[in-house]
């Protein structure tokens, strides 16, 4: 069972897999996320003729490509990294190392273990589905340790982006409703979806707690779930932003990017890792 992660560093994917207690990196992603080139396998291959010392810090994994199969991949370890980045005249290169070496304590990246643990551990078969109690639990168990309010309803009320979501006053109401909604089609479960998240019962983390609990009400009504690697994030999330007056485009969204592939566990893990990439500023 190989575990692996899609990390992004400015909108650009960097494709990982955890071997040896420590992170591979895909040498392709890190070339084109440092130098934006239109083809990093030759820069990646010109690289390597020019500087043959590479060829030892750097091995060959087996990772997932954008055709949706397996093919045996460079990849170099963190250090390693830092040394190809030191041979590349790339602007920003400071960034990319601080994007790096800030990924293993980030508060982000440990709830994104936890949320991989779920289904690691077999707790996702034991969640709610459908109900506020089923997200509190995986709220509860995402930011647990985290923050001091995991899978606790909030009591204050808050806003985003000009947007006012529900009344802390007001709140066990609206989700004693939401609970009631139906689940029998795409189109009530979209519906349903939408009123959580204007619902917004978490001060934080209500996005990535949400969208699997989405996925669990699909599972078990629909036998699908979302892969969510085919959204893009910027029509995802201005298609939230209109949700609450016009569900149609998250609708056609959810929609378009349905699988039957519901036990994938590297499906799941790759659903984590874009849910986390929909947050990031």
């Amino acid at each position: 069972m190989i575990k692996t992660s899609i990390r992004f560093f400015e909108d650009i994917p960097v494709r990982a897999v955890w071997e040896d207690s420590k992170w591979w990196f895909c040498a392709v992603d890190v070339i084109e996320a440092l130098t934006k080139s239109k083809n990093p396998r030759v820069y990646w291959a010109q690289m390597k003729r020019r500087n043959p010392q590479l060829i030892t810090i750097c091995k060959q994994l087996r990772l997932s490509a954008r055709d949706g199969k397996s093919y045996l991949t460079d990849v170099i370890e963190a250090s390693g990294v830092n040394a190809v980045v030191a041979l590349i005249p790339a602007k920003g290169r400071e960034n990319f190392v601080r994007w790096l070496s800030g990924m293993g304590g980030a508060l982000d990246e440990k709830s994104k273990q936890k949320a991989y643990e779920l289904f690691e551990s077999g707790v996702i078969d034991e969640i709610e589905v459908g109900t506020a109690k089923g997200l509190q639990q995986l709220h509860g168990y995402i930011f647990g340790g985290l923050y001091d309010f995991a899978g606790q309803i909030r009591t204050c009320n808050i806003a985003k982006g000009g947007f006012a979501f529900a009344p802390a006053m007001y709140l066990s109401d609206s989700l004693a409703l939401i609970e009631k909604m139906p689940e029998n089609t795409l189109d009530e479960i979209v519906q349903k979806y939408v009123e959580m998240n204007v619902a917004h019962p978490f001060m934080e983390g209500n996005g990535r707690s949400t969208r699997i609990w989405l996925d669990l009400i699909l599972k078990k009504n629909l036998g699908m779930c979302v892969d969510w690697s085919k959204i893009d994030k910027r029509d995802y999330l201005d298609a939230m932003r209109k949700s609450p007056v016009d569900a149609s485009d998250i609708f056609r969204l959810i929609k378009g990017a349905l699988t039957d592939r519901i036990r994938d566990r590297e499906l799941f893990m790759k659903g984590v890792d874009y849910s986390y990439y929909y947050e990031e500023e």
